[in-house]
């Protein structure tokens, strides 16, 4: 996973940071999939996601595809293992 401040993520847009900051409220970007917020100071950006919603931010369900094949590869979306429960 890539995290990028602010300035990063903006670089990787093209945009100012003060832009960014606006797109996080307009843009449907979802916390905790595009950005994650640790508290008021501190937000990190996902630099993959936030490149495929700028090649596909008019094709929504395109970038869909992104966040649901992001959203697969970690542990705790992964089918749980069929067997007997512990006791």
């Amino acid at each position: 996973l890539q995290l990028l401040d602010k300035y990063e993520a903006a670089k990787v847009l093209g945009i100012s940071p003060r832009t960014l900051s606006s797109y996080r409220r307009t843009a449907n970007w979802i916390e905790g999939v595009h950005y994650i917020t640790y508290n008021s100071r501190t937000i990190r950006y996902n630099g993959e996601l936030l490149s495929d919603w700028a090649l596909n931010k008019d094709n929504h369900q395109a970038h869909q595809r992104a966040i649901d094949n992001f959203l697969r590869r970690f542990p705790s979306n992964q089918p749980k293992a069929a067997g007997r429960k512990a006791g």
